[in-house]
Formats: C-alpha cells, structure tokens, sequence
C-alpha cells in the first residue's frame, strides 16, 4: 500500500518554525516499498531477508553516527569495513538521509530497483513540502550515497554473486528425498545459500538441528507417525485462517481454467520487518532506535535463513505432500501450497523465532500487538500478546497448511531462537533474553 500523503502530513506536522522531524514510521514504507518490488520481482525469501539487511545497514550506519544506539557495526559483522563518512557535506539531516541510503541501496540491490526511483521522488517532493532545504536534500542524498555506495562493497564480497557459477541443482533421487511439487514444479529455490557470508554466524552450521525423522513407511516408524498427524489433522475455520495469514509464499499459483497465475504475497521476512514496524510505532520508539531494530531483526533473518537452508539441502527430506500421497493417499492435498524447497526445516519457524527474540529483547516480553501485515493481501488482521506468542503461530501454522512435519517445526524453532540470541550477543556484547521455558 502507497501512502506518501501519510508521510507527507506526518512530516508537515513537525514543520513548525524548526526543521520538520522525520518519523520512524518512514522506514516502515521505505521498506514496504522494497516488498512491493520484491513481490514484483518473485523474490525468493532468503534473498529478499539479504536485500533488506544491506539496505538497513546503509540507514544505520548514518544513524550510528549521528545519534547513540550503539555504534557502527565494523568490528561486530564479519567482514564490515570500517565505514568512511563524508566530512565536506555541512548541511543534510542525518534521519533523510538514512532513509535516502536505504533507498540508493535497494535500486541498486534489486532487480527491478530502478522502481525505488519514483517512490524516492515523490519522498524528495513531500520532504520540500514539509519546509526541508534544497540544500538540506541535496546533502543528505549526497550522504546516503557516500555510505551506500559502501555498503554495496561490502554486500558484493558476501559470494552471492558466485552462486551463479555453481552447477545447476539437480533433486537427489531416492525414497524419502525431496522432489518439486505441484502445480508450478518449481526449480528448488537457493540450493546454495549457505555459501554467503552470514553476518555474525561463525559457519553456515553453527546451529546444526539434530536430523529428521527417517524416512520410512513402517506404520510404527517415528517418519510414519509424523505423516499421519499431518493427514489427520482436521483443519476447522480458525486453523485455516491461521495456515493463510502466515503463508507468505511469493512461489504460490491460482488456476484460473486457462493458465496458472502467481499469487502477490509477501515474503516471511517482510512479514516480520512489518511487525517490527507496527510495534515501534504503537511504543513511539524515536526514529534512531527503530533504524537499529529493523536492522539487527533484517540480520537475524538472514543468518536464519542461511543456517536453515543449510540443514534443508543436507537432509533434503520429502514434503508432506509427496510422502502422505506416496504412502497413504493418492489423492491428498495439503491446503496450502508446498514452497519449492526441501522440507527440513521449518523456515518460518526458524526465522520467526529468531525474529522475536530481536523483537523481545528491545521492546519487551509481552507486548500484545495486532498484526495487520497481510491486510493489503485480503487477509484479517490477528492479535498476539508477545512475538513469542507469533512465532509459536507461525510455526505451528505450517502444520496446519500441510506443508511441514511437525519435527521440522519443533527443530527450526529452537535453531532460530538461537540464532536471535546469537545475534543479538554479537551486536550488543552482552547477554540477550533467552526463550522461556
């Protein structure tokens, strides 16, 4: 959803005979920009959680300067340079131009970036409005493009951009081994994202999951059982809702009789960094702070999805939808569709729990919100008394959808809250919360 006449009237209400305030709710639509690329794009969700990080980073790194959240993140991030900041430019707003960088960075991250353009100009226009400077506007561009222009050095050297020189990613063939599903047969999706650079894991494998069930259509077999509980399951008004609120799958297709149309969703970390907005806005967290939690929360994402995908092209285990129609019923359908990527683990319930220990740790336990993320999809909004409470949702609801084994959801959230803690030890150096019990 567009709304630059919402930041406009926000940005005008500050302009009172001093230079107009900037809100922390304008990176909230600097990133549902990205998403409405994203979406255009088909952005798969491990890369979608690395384009949000870097463009982050280029607003954080201006707001770590210029106000005290923390510091830069050189010496924290693996690999993050010591950034340069540019001393001739006098006049800019360091808050315009964390923004401007988080822009510069995706039109130049994205494939379809060129389309940050426009939403950059009408920004530009509400910001002139607002009572901002010429001068103002020209230095915190000049600013954001100086410190972005960095960071993108920094994201090239991460060894995504080699992944196009690896072998083409052929299914491993086997009883028990994941194979693309319907209706789309979909290529599987980053079969070697493990090979980024993560930006605090030591490896790929840190937090390695204990391994699946086996594979086996013994009726008594722990596999067998898991594949029951998913074809038993009876799924009632509520559990559906659920299944399609946390869905977030852009792969997904709607036959219309004729052909196969992609439906437009958002992706799992865009879901998330909405949250993230809706919760800094409802604790009028200052703008400096909200750049730091959307940051960090885009890093956690990432390192989640990398470690992950890690273990899912290791165990490379069935989807419930081949298993059960192999084994039980030819006829069974799950009621979402299946995403085109191995089974083991769950990565929604990996990242959405490494997401609400970020969350947690600087907005507190039990914050209720009411999530209206998936409004613009035709979705109702839910309610949660804590990102805790979400994450246990989000994981169960993949059980719901009949896309994940109920292991897969139990191991990926364990490995994610890891994975928070962890980051959140490597950006802050001291003890983050840890999950309750």
């Amino acid at each position: 959803m567009k709304r630059y006449f919402l930041l406009f009237l926000w940005l005008l209400a500050g302009c009172a005979g001093k230079e107009p305030e900037v809100p922390q709710a304008a990176i909230t639509r600097v990133v549902e920009e990205m998403t409405e690329i994203m979406i255009h794009d088909v952005s798969n969700p491990p890369l979608a959680a690395r384009f949000f990080s870097y463009a982050c980073l280029s607003g954080y790194e201006i707001i770590a300067r210029h106000d005290s959240v923390g510091g830069s993140m050189a010496g924290k991030l693996n690999g993050f340079p010591v950034i340069q900041h540019p001393t001739e430019i006098k006049a800019y707003s360091a808050p315009l131009a964390a923004l401007l960088a988080m822009m510069e960075t995706s039109q130049k991250m994205q494939p379809s970036g060129k389309r940050m353009a426009g939403y950059e100009a009408k920004f530009l226009d509400s910001c002139r409005t607002a009572g901002f400077s010429e001068d103002v506007l020209a230095g915190s561009r000049a600013y954001a493009q100086a410190i972005s222009k960095q960071i993108l050095a920094y994201a090239k050297k991460d060894r995504y951009n080699r992944i196009s020189n690896y072998p083409r990613y052929q299914p491993v063939k086997g009883d028990g081994m994941w194979y693309p599903t319907p209706p789309g047969y979909f290529a599987p999706v980053e079969p070697y994202f493990k090979t980024v650079r993560p930006f605090t894991l030591d490896t790929c494998s840190q937090f390695r999951p204990a391994p699946p069930a086996a594979y086996s259509t013994d009726k008594n077999s722990a596999f067998y059982k898991l594949m029951k509980q998913n074809y038993d399951e009876k799924l009632d008004g509520d559990h559906k809702e659920i299944a399609a609120f946390w869905d977030c799958n852009p792969f997904a297709l709607e036959d219309n009789g004729h052909l196969m149309v992609g439906m437009k969703k958002i992706s799992p970390g865009a879901h998330w960094l909405g949250i993230a907005g809706i919760a800094c806005e409802k604790a009028k967290v200052p703008f400096g702070r909200a750049m730091k939690i959307n940051t960090v929360l885009a890093l956690a994402l990432t390192d989640g999805f990398i470690c992950c995908w890690d273990e899912k092209y290791r165990s490379n285990r069935i989807r419930p939808e081949t298993a059960i129609r192999q084994c039980i019923d030819p006829g069974w359908k799950p009621f979402l569709q299946t995403p085109p990527f191995p089974e083991y683990l769950s990565g929604h319930s990996t990242i959405s729990s490494a997401a609400a220990e970020v969350l947690t740790y600087y907005l507190g336990d039990n914050f209720a919100y009411t999530d209206t993320v998936e409004e613009p999809f035709g979705l109702k909004a839910r309610s949660f008394r804590s990102f805790r409470h979400a994450a246990e949702e989000a994981g169960i609801s993949r059980l719901y959808g009949g896309i994940h084994f109920m292991d897969a959801i139990d191991n990926g959230r364990e490995q994610g809250t890891k994975v928070g803690v962890w980051v959140l030890k490597t950006v802050e150096g001291k003890t983050a919360l840890v999950a309750k019990q």
